[in-house]
């Protein structure tokens, strides 16, 4: 087993309870990002050893801290919400540069690339400027219901795999997020387990999907990536704080937020 994918996927769990941060982008910086993809798309295939090997571990991670980290990560948004923002509004702007570096945008970007950058940010800003509120949790749960709950985990991790696009974000949209957190603070596993094969099937189209464009279009696919990512900041930003204190705090939180993506950039990088 690829154990250190256990900590990796730990990271990319608990980010990917936060409404706003997509899980993919975590994988770019974590240097596992085309690999994920490739494991994703061939678990179903005679390789299927080696790529347990490399997702088991991961799978593990994420499934721990997605337990653990979704009433931390609940009680900070409730208490300081954009505090926490401003923390992971670093931790996304502290990867742009080593997708950058990943495309080889210095040598390889033309202007069709820097076109569909563009459009990328205007695709995930769009998506904040819906501004989804929170809504409440569900709770008569009905035939109708399981059948939302699948298609949400079917969109949001078709979305969630694709850097700068949350999967949160989406279930958020959808009207779904409230009621799949209660479920997992809960234990509610009627909920969890469909949601979570949903999840899986959108993981497994989309890795087929993106593994296609990565090898046909890889410099314009990551171009497009880049501008997603940069699009999440419009939809991570909270606005700026009210207070002096508020406004200090915030700005440390950011700069570690920055500091944390490029020391996890330089480690996997390195």
């Amino acid at each position: 087993m690829e154990w250190k994918n256990f900590y990796r996927g730990f990271i990319m769990g608990s980010i990917e309870v936060v409404p706003g941060i997509s899980g993919g982008t975590i994988a770019v910086l974590l240097g596992i990002y085309e690999q994920l993809i490739g494991a994703i798309g061939g678990f179903f295939s005679k390789d299927w050893k080696k790529h347990l090997v490399f997702l088991a571990p991961l799978g593990i991670g994420m499934v721990i801290a997605i337990f653990s980290f979704a009433k931390v990560i609940g009680w900070l948004f409730e208490n300081y919400p954009i505090q926490t923002q401003f923390f992971f509004l670093g931790l996304v702007i502290g990867v742009i540069p080593y997708l950058y570096q990943k495309a080889e945008g210095k040598t390889k970007f033309q202007t069709k690339h820097y076109l569909m950058l563009i459009v990328g940010v205007i695709i995930v800003s769009a998506l904040g400027i819906l501004n989804p509120s929170e809504g409440q949790v569900i709770q008569d749960i009905d035939t109708s219901t399981y059948i939302l709950l699948f298609v949400a985990g079917f969109i949001g991790s078709s979305v969630m795999i694709i850097p700068g696009i949350s999967g949160s974000m989406m279930m958020l949209l959808l009207g779904v997020y409230p009621t799949i957190i209660a479920a997992i603070n809960h234990f509610q596993f009627s909920i969890i387990i469909v949601t979570g094969l949903g999840i899986a099937l959108g993981f497994i189209i989309m890795s087929k999907v993106i593994a296609y464009f990565l090898r046909n279009y890889f410099t314009i696919t990551y171009a497009i990536i880049i501008g997603f990512v940069i699009g999440a900041i419009t939809v991570v930003f909270p606005g700026i704080p009210v207070g002096a204190g508020n406004i200090i705090v915030s700005v440390l939180l950011f700069i570690g937020g920055l500091i944390a993506a490029l020391a996890l950039g330089r480690l996997e990088y390195k």
